[in-house]
């Protein structure tokens, strides 16, 4: 089967049929225009069009001039008029809106920090709305925590987005006309970030989380959110998390990289119900150099706990239960008193709720014939007597860990968290931000996720049959 590419007149088409577009436009702060003062020439809801263009078009520049050509102002007139057949003093001008247009709106109207938490929550909602209209996070049918449903995980990934300007904060250039050393232009919110890889980027990062259907254009891009600081993308992405929770009832868990430690997983686990689809940070990284001695990976192991089982003859024995990888297996000692570490099989993964509303996890696991061949539960969250001892519990232990027969087909999700950071840097012209300051990037972010889930939309529609909403626009 041939993929289509997508057209840049098709996402316009798609965005502007996405309710989403209006419920943005509705929640901007405008002054109004029944008190008096000059008229806008262009509806509020070109704001936010102009911006999600820019995506489209790379630079605002290229959607100033794009919008000048007489075919695609006046198609996307007509557009507008079909979509709101019952609004005209909504309707387009003849004269196509300008680059100073949008940059008055954006300025004064849509970056502050009011503005973009209004414009984030809008857009979550429509988004997990979205995401349920594709047959993702669906509440209904069988929920299995053993063996989780891939369309029911969210995953999420940092982002480092290079600044319009190369210099850094106190960075001077001489001037050579007058031999006068000046401060040059930077991006005052870039930082200097660390990269899983242990590389370093400079510049502004985000988190971005989405879910996705198996079609292609099937991602739906539910949250961004700026990383305020260089070590805080696993609080920034577990905030956010907080925030979708609410809406995405069917949600079963999450997929990240090793970002996430054990205090956050604890948060999924305990506070929002979810699975933590993760590896554990490995006691000694695996070397890029090749034929390197010692360059291999050296996996975490500790100890659990310890549990009596009974065996088929009715005696009792105590079990040394470790964690190594995540996974949970049996400790013996070898004769020369190194660690021998025995895999259990798990065999159920459940979740119970306790009436202070949070969340208790627990894993079943196989034990061999030659114990009884029954079972062990293993306690996945922390508690207090866990700090007591000075076990992170949440750190060591996993759900599924990646020895898990269910974990390769899961974790293979992270990937396309990947393919977003790439398809965002596409939109970028020259790869840099399209503008400076994390609050006016804050809402190109949220039009490029309006962009993307406009088109995951359209194509669902198409392949189904179904036809958009109404707009409401005000």
């Amino acid at each position: 089967m041939t993929i289509r590419g997508v057209s840049a007149l098709e996402q316009v088409e798609a965005v502007i049929a996405n309710p989403e577009l209006f419920a943005l436009a509705e929640a901007i702060d405008a002054p109004d225009q029944s008190l008096g003062g000059r008229p806008r020439h262009y509806p509020t809801y070109m704001w936010v069009l102009f911006d999600a263009l820019i995506s489209v078009y790379q630079s605002a520049r290229r959607v100033e001039a794009e919008l000048a050509h007489p075919i695609v102002w006046n198609h996307l007139r007509k557009l507008i008029e079909r979509r709101l057949p019952d609004e005209p003093d909504l309707w387009l001008p003849a004269a196509p809106m300008r680059r100073h247009h949008y940059l008055y709106g954006r300025t004064r109207y849509l970056a502050n920090v009011a503005s973009i938490e209004r414009l984030a929550e809008i857009h979550r909602e429509h988004a997990a709305d979205q995401a349920r209209e594709l047959g993702l996070m669906s509440v209904h049918g069988r929920r299995s925590w053993t063996h989780p449903d891939l369309e029911r995980l969210i995953y999420a990934d940092g982002k480092v987005v290079t600044p319009l300007y190369r210099a850094q904060p106190g960075d001077r250039k001489l001037d050579k006309r007058t031999g006068e050393l000046r401060l040059v232009r930077t991006e005052a919110d870039a930082a200097l970030h660390f990269e899983g890889t242990g590389d370093t980027a400079w510049g502004t990062k985000w988190i971005m989380v989405a879910c996705r259907t198996p079609h292609h254009r099937g991602r739906v891009i539910l949250d961004v959110d700026w990383v305020p600081t260089s070590g805080s993308e696993a609080s920034t992405a577990t905030d956010s998390f907080r925030r979708l929770r609410p809406h995405l009832d069917g949600c079963q868990g999450v997929i990240y990289d090793t970002a996430l430690r054990g205090v956050h997983h604890q948060t999924l686990l305990r506070e929002l119900g979810w699975l933590s689809i993760n590896k554990v940070t490995a006691k000694k990284a695996a070397t890029a150099a090749p034929r390197r001695k010692g360059g291999e990976r050296v996996e975490k192991s500790t100890f659990v706990e310890d549990q009596v089982v009974t065996l088929g003859d009715g005696t009792e024995v105590t079990i040394h239960l470790f964690a190594r990888a995540g996974a949970i297996g049996i400790g013996t000692q070898s004769g020369t008193g190194e660690l021998k570490f025995t895999e259990l099989p798990r065999i159920k993964t459940h979740r119970t709720q306790d009436k202070s509303s949070l969340y208790r996890w627990y894993n079943t696991y196989q034990l061999p014939a030659h114990l009884g061949g029954g079972t062990v539960t293993v306690r996945l969250h922390g508690m207090p007597e866990d700090d007591e001892r000075r076990f992170n519990r949440t750190e060591n232990v996993r759900q599924i860990p990646p020895s898990d027969p269910d974990f390769p087909a899961l974790y293979r999700r992270r990937n396309d968290a990947e393919s977003i950071n790439r398809a965002l840097d596409d939109t970028l012209w020259l790869r840099r931000a399209h503008s400076v300051g994390h609050l006016r990037q804050h809402v190109n972010m949220i039009t490029h996720a309006l962009v993307v889930n406009s088109v995951a939309v359209s194509r669902h529609r198409r392949m189904t049959g179904a036809s958009p909403p109404t707009a409401q626009a005000a």
